[in-house]
């Protein structure tokens, strides 16, 4: 047995790990936590300084009960969690459940996977820091209370099954916030005037534009008109030289950022490369506010800048955190090693490294220097001037490597809005030559919603959350179905264009679409009840500056300026009280709008959150005759929905026609548009509209989709229906179930027995699961269908049982 166990988070760090230390030390992994607070309400006992009940999960048990012994029989326990708080928690919380002794046990951190790192911590180890730890514990603390207390109130004074989180809510109240704003914004129509001139060679030609635009379409015709016999000349030129520099290394918020803009990343699918890469030793540490890096960092990066690009290419810099309430003295991303351009890996890994990278290595590089020249164009027959303006680049320094975006670059038009990449040859007093001029007619845009990077990058302009945190944050507003992230089809919208060319002014109407959206953030209507709930009867809660003033007591827990207990119970008090005045006190959110009356039966018509979603309603509750209702369609808001809109949905559902002598009928569903058919459902094209659907339309979509449906089954195993190879968008794969297997390389799909697809069933599932999967497909034919639904139906509604008491104990106990 080793003398020394060293415990790490995750399987893949402890593999790396292993590689770098000897025979002495066993490496092995925690899987992440090991113990967390009990579902119950008597986690926390706030009558006795907030002690909390933990619980070993069922799925750590196993692991547990390995490290107990391998900590057992090791002379020393060296801890190796993360060096943040939450690896510091880990560490704690590994030294309480195994029962690990304070004079064997070791505590080590570093931030990036290798040699040389490792084995620097093994030399300077140190003990479990308890202000990092309780300022993890207070957070957690905290968060669960909140959570806890208020789901019950969502409960009873929304709608069933709701919850609610201290950052989640805060993220939430934002995206409604941006909304309304977009919701309530009138663009306004202004015409900007762009000229295209030459020199007299017409090879020499460069675009101006007017500073300044014309409210209305009469005054920039009559600058067109003014200029129809005007001269033109270069009144004034400026060259002055420019420099351009690298942006700071990546921040866990950065990264975020720049990989949803650069690389199409969520953050979430970020966050998940990025640990990858750090478990494989090829960056350092992913959760980190700091934009420092190491003096080894800087003195290899200035190696490989002077290797592979010069030495006028280099130029050491050191950046400083402007985050306020940044965590420990971390680094930013960057390589482990800069002399490696590239790393095998998928594509993701090999896309998010290259951006580390590049980031890393221009933060040490050289300005880019530019020349700047600003020409001037008189108009004879008008006071105003025009202006032009060139760009050269002199020197590329960091840009031969690294281009930072941003969020306006998602954006861009692409109407004239580019500037002149240089202007050709100009002196002043020059006459130039007019081409034409339009005066194109613009609107100004509302407020942009939030993509998820914006959001991230919001959140930590407001100090809420920290690097840990933004990933979860985004999951859970759309795991609970606060928030949708989705793409949205713009509107088409006329505008003008006034063109003067040859002394002659023409004028059209041109058609643009606005409004499209792709990839941002919409609040659902559930979203927006629940956030104005908050917001009115819990301010404080959903209030940004509360919520950066939490994170900052935090920082002061972890630097041991405050005592956890304390800041707790500052904020329990009035927040319980809160919670139980709302309980007693507060009307139940009333999400009902009233839109008008229908015409044809006088009853009211409006609009609401149902059972199962955003619905509008013909008729009361207490009418004698049920009232009827639609769904919304995707878009379409309680907030904004328009009487006529609403009365658009009762159209549907529609009868189209008859096939195969059954009626087809279209209507919304949860997912969309569909046509049903004979007890089968046929989702309708996003380029048809259900309300003008032929009965020609609806056959041809049922054939198209039955015919797919036989071309995809390649074959079924006589042993068990359920089993089948189909055809998918990757080549064949066999259908087992539920689950779907990969066929092995080299395997003829003729050849492939039920054997065999037992064999890989059992390999592809969860551990525990296999055996009895594989079980249930061979006994398939043996069992009594009724048996088994009946069952099927028993465990249901006891879990259904078990969920409703808790939730109704919990209701209770919070009265």
């Amino acid at each position: 047995m080793a003398k020394n166990l060293l415990i790490v988070e995750s399987p893949a760090k402890a593999k790396t790990i292993e590689g770098y230390l000897g025979k002495d030390f066993l490496v092995k992994s925690s899987y992440g936590h090991i113990r967390d607070l009990v579902k119950t309400d008597d986690a926390i006992d706030t009558d006795k300084d907030f002690q909390q009940k933990y619980e070993v999960p069922s799925d750590k048990k196993a692991v547990v009960s390995e490290l107990k012994k391998l900590a057992k029989a090791a002379e020393t326990v060296w801890l190796a969690s993360d060096e943040d708080r939450e690896g510091e928690a880990i560490s704690w919380h590994l030294f309480e459940t195994l029962g690990l002794k304070d004079e064997s046990t070791k505590r080590i951190v570093f931030h990036e996977i290798t040699k040389p790192a490792i084995l620097k911590a093994i030399e300077n180890p140190r003990k479990i820091d308890y202000n990092l730890v309780n300022a993890q514990q207070a957070r957690r603390v905290l968060d669960r209370l909140v959570g806890f207390e208020l789901s019950p109130v969502l409960w009873k004074k929304v709608k069933p099954s709701l919850s609610a989180g201290r950052v989640q809510s805060v993220a939430v109240r934002l995206i409604v916030d941006r909304e309304r704003e977009v919701i309530r914004f009138n663009a306004e129509a202004s015409f900007r005037i762009v000229a295209f001139f030459h020199t007299g060679k017409v090879k020499d030609s460069f675009k101006a534009e007017l500073p300044h635009r014309f409210a209305t379409e009469a005054e920039a015709k009559q600058f067109l008109d003014d200029c129809k016999t005007a001269e033109f000349a270069v009144k004034s030129l400026e060259t002055k030289p420019a420099k351009r520099a690298p942006a700071a290394p990546f921040t866990t918020s950065t990264l975020q950022q720049e990989a949803s803009r650069k690389l199409g990343f969520s953050v979430a699918r970020t966050m998940q490369v990025a640990q990858r890469l750090y478990e494989a030793g090829r960056i350092t540490y992913m959760r980190t506010d700091s934009v420092n890096l190491s003096d080894t960092a800087t003195e290899a990066a200035e190696k490989e800048i002077r290797s592979a690009y010069g030495d006028r290419y280099h130029k050491l810099r050191k950046y400083k955190t402007k985050t306020s309430g940044a965590q420990e003295a971390h680094e930013a991303i960057r390589p482990t090693y800069f002399s490696e351009h590239s790393i095998e890996g998928d594509a993701a890994e090999k896309r998010l490294y290259d951006l580390i990278w590049k980031r890393a290595i221009a933060s040490q590089m050289s300005e880019a220097e530019f020349e700047k020249t600003l020409a001037k164009i008189s108009i004879s027959t008008r006071k105003e001037d025009l202006s032009a303006s060139g760009e050269v680049m002199k020197f590329d320094g960091f840009l031969k490597v690294y281009f930072e975006s941003t969020d306006e670059d998602q954006d861009q038009t692409n109407d004239e809005e580019s500037d002149n990449s240089l202007l050709p040859p100009l002196t002043t007093g020059q006459a130039v030559v007019l081409k034409s001029m339009n005066a194109t007619e613009r609107f100004t845009r509302p407020p942009a919603r939030y993509t998820e990077a914006a959001l991230v990058k919001k959140l930590e302009e407001l100090g809420i959350g920290r690097p840990s945190t933004y990933a979860p944050t985004i999951s859970t507003i759309q795991n609970r179905g606060y928030v949708v992230k989705e793409e949205r089809e713009g509107r088409s919208r006329d505008y003008r264009v006034l063109t003067l060319e040859n002394a002659e002014i023409s004028a059209v109407t041109k058609t643009e679409i606005t409004g499209a959206e792709k990839g941002k953030m919409f609040p659902t209507d559930i979203g927006i009840v629940v956030n104005d709930f908050l917001v009115e009867h819990f301010k404080g809660i959903v209030d940004f500056n509360f919520t950066a003033k939490v994170e900052k007591e935090f920082d002061e827990i972890a630097h041991g300026l405050t005592e956890w207990t304390d800041m707790l119970r500052e904020f329990y008090g009035p927040f319980h009280s809160e919670v139980q005045n709302t309980l007693e006190n507060a009307e139940r959110a009333n999400n009902e709008r009233e839109l008008g009356v229908d015409p044809v039966s006088g009853k009211p018509v409006s609009v609401r959150i149902g059972k199962f979603g955003p619905l509008v309603q013909i008729g009361a509750q207490d009418d004698e005759e049920k009232p009827r209702f639609a769904s919304l369609r995707k878009g379409q808001m309680i907030e904004t929905i328009t009487f006529e809109d609403a009365m658009e949905l009762f159209k549907l559902p529609k009868k189209v026609g008859v096939f195969e002598e059954k009626e087809m009928t279209v209507a919304i569903g949860r997912f969309g548009p569909y046509i049903r058919h004979d007890s089968s459902f046929y989702s309708l094209p996003k380029d048809l509209d259900p309300l003008d659907v032929t009965e020609e339309e609806c056959i041809q979509i049922i054939k198209e989709k039955r015919q797919k449906d036989i071309e995809k089954v390649i074959r079924v195993f006589d042993e068990n229906p359920e089993a089948q190879i189909e055809q998918g968008r990757w080549g064949p794969f066999i259908r087992f179930g539920k689950q779907n297997l990969k066929i092995p390389k080299g395997t003829e799909v003729e050849q492939i027995t039920y054997e065999d697809v037992l064999k890989w069933a059992e390999a592809d599932a969860p551990k525990g699961k296999a055996k009895v999967t594989a079980k249930k497909a061979t006994t398939a034919k043996k069992a009594p269908a009724k048996k088994a639904t009946a069952a099927k139906k028993t465990t249901t509604t006891t879990k259904a049982t078990t969920t409703k008491k808790a939730a109704s104990v919990k209701a209770s106990k919070a009265k």
